[in-house]
């Protein structure tokens, strides 16, 4: 694999859907708790270089989630706790952050999450988050279809399998970006 550059004045990180409500579902490979820490390096690299961060999450409620006919679904609760949207304390949003709230799997879709990219000059993003075959795969599709450059977080993804975060990985994202480690990315901003 090249050696991976990354341009601080062009490069933004998108962290996905990693609130309180997620984030305590069993994980495969990584744990949440893994996620969750690695992703926090990332933010931490990136706002201590002023570059963008970008934190996403799902605010949904009966009325205004897709409701989609389909073979299985995911199960909801009959009521979701008053924090299930909140993002876990370790990433919680400082005034430097750009806030998306999402109502499907990809946060491109129905957010301004694209033009706040380009009106900050972005033409690379480093994706994250949970899960990696649902709302990661989701934006890095719109992100490739847009022209955005790629980089994942191997080690700050996961989802409800191993099977599908390894498959979303070797079989999507590869074709996509560049998948890296944690380390390696912080390695690139130097």
């Amino acid at each position: 694999m090249p050696e991976l550059e990354i341009n601080k004045k062009t490069t933004a990180l998108v962290v996905i859907d990693l609130q309180k409500g997620i984030t305590g579902r069993p994980m495969e490979p990584h744990t949440a708790q893994e996620v969750v820490k690695n992703a926090a390096h990332l933010v931490k690299t990136f706002r201590k270089n002023s570059m963008p961060v970008f934190l996403v999450h799902v605010v949904t409620s009966p009325e205004t989630m897709l409701q989609a006919k389909s073979d299985t679904t995911f199960s909801r609760p009959a009521s979701m706790p008053p924090d299930w949207s909140e993002f876990v304390p370790e990433i919680a949003p400082v005034p430097s952050d750009v806030v998306i709230a999402k109502k499907q799997w990809g946060a491109f879709y129905g957010t301004d999450l694209e033009l706040q990219l380009r009106r900050r000059g972005m033409d690379t993003i480093v994706l994250c988050g949970i899960s990696t075959e649902y709302g990661v795969e989701s934006t890095a599709r719109f992100a490739y279809e847009y022209g955005f450059q790629q980089v994942f977080a191997d080690d700050a993804m996961s989802s409800m399998s191993a099977e599908s975060h390894n498959a979303a990985v070797n079989f999507i994202l590869k074709r996509m970006g560049r998948v890296r480690k944690t380390g390696e990315i912080i390695a690139a901003i130097g």
